[in-house]
């Protein structure tokens, strides 16, 4: 249970102060435990930082097969545009989603390449996930014939990226207004028409 909490607390830190930010001190206080007693749990900070963000990437990743999986009966256009709205809200309301795409984008310097290789296997889960939906909607007749379902799928990722980017960088406004921008071009760029 103790190993929990300390990853729980780790996560609001690592998620309001980033990697340089957060103090062992601050969480082991939190938890109300003794520094030298996370030791027992984890290996040090970079351990506790791995293992918190891979915590998150799986909650992220449980977050788009449930979305999925729900969406399978939806048009696909309202699917996808459904898929990428539920992620900004997810990005306004979970420390979670927070702590996962800030780190994925500006991760600790000295993590970068563990961070990087388990990101791109999430966006690759991501597109794996996709092209069975990109399949069901090109045998429809949903998608325009000259969009592979490949090319659909690493496009959508894409799409979403530039939103996370947005969200980061820009805020609410500004990623809505791209993400509106940026949808309908994309749209229109798959659809059967």
């Amino acid at each position: 249970m103790t190993a929990e909490k300390i990853r729980g607390t780790a996560l609001i830190h690592f998620a309001r102060n980033g990697y340089e930010g957060a103090s062992l001190a601050d969480i082991s206080a939190e938890v109300g435990i003794k520094k030298q007693s996370i030791y027992n749990h984890f290996k040090g900070k970079d351990d506790l930082f791995l293992a918190v963000f891979q915590d998150a990437a799986v909650r992220e990743m449980l977050f788009v097969e449930d979305y999925l999986k729900r969406g399978g009966r939806l048009s696909l256009e309202n699917m996808l545009y459904g898929f990428l709205n539920e992620y900004r809200k997810r990005y306004e309301r979970e420390e979670d989603t927070k702590f996962f795409l800030r780190m994925a984008f500006f991760p600790p310097g000295h993590l970068q390449k563990e961070i990087v290789e388990y990101c791109n296997r999430h966006l690759d889960r991501t597109e794996q996930l996709l092209e069975p939906v990109f399949a069901l909607a090109a045998s429809n007749g949903e998608m325009h014939p000259d969009v592979s379902i490949e090319r659909a799928s690493a496009a959508f990722t894409a799409v979403l990226d530039g939103m996370f980017v947005e969200m980061l960088y820009g805020g609410l406004e500004r990623s809505l207004k791209r993400l509106d921008a940026s949808w309908f071009v994309y749209w229109r760029g798959i659809k059967n028409t």
